[in-house]
């Protein structure tokens, strides 16, 4: 799936159409700074019913949300240098006991995680418009 971001607004309709798409349990963020994967997190959130505020999780490395299907943690992983410390957060743990994991910058463990059934966000910050895609 494709979308374009004009306006903030437009995050809603990406939720609109990804969240009846959500199968598994982990969905990996990618996109450089500044792209809206935050902000499409927060869209998200609100739309599973969580009413906690939802921030970017760079300095805390992880952050826990409540909804109504279960707990969200919401992960970035750019500060990260190697897979142990990744391991070291307990990241096996917390993917057993969420209803929904969020990678931000998951590359340095993506090679562990494809083995894992996950969807894929690609935000692409092309100026004036974002381009989303969704797997």
């Amino acid at each position: 799936m494709t979308f374009k971001i004009h306006k903030i607004e437009d995050w809603q309709e990406v939720v609109n159409q990804i969240l009846p798409k959500l199968e598994h349990n982990l969905l990996l963020l990618k996109g450089n700074l500044g792209a809206g994967k935050t902000t499409f997190t927060q869209f998200l959130l609100k739309n599973l019913g969580s009413t906690d505020e939802v921030s970017s999780p760079t300095y805390a490395i992880v952050n826990e949300y409540r909804t109504p299907k279960g707990n969200v943690f919401h992960f970035d992983l750019y500060r990260m240098k190697s897979v142990g410390e990744v391991y070291d957060i307990g990241m096996d743990e917390y993917l057993d006991n969420a209803f929904l994991c969020i990678i931000e910058w998951p590359e340095i463990y993506e090679e562990e995680l494809q083995a894992l059934p996950h969807h894929t966000m690609t935000i692409e910050n092309t100026g004036d418009l974002r381009e989303v895609f969704f797997s």
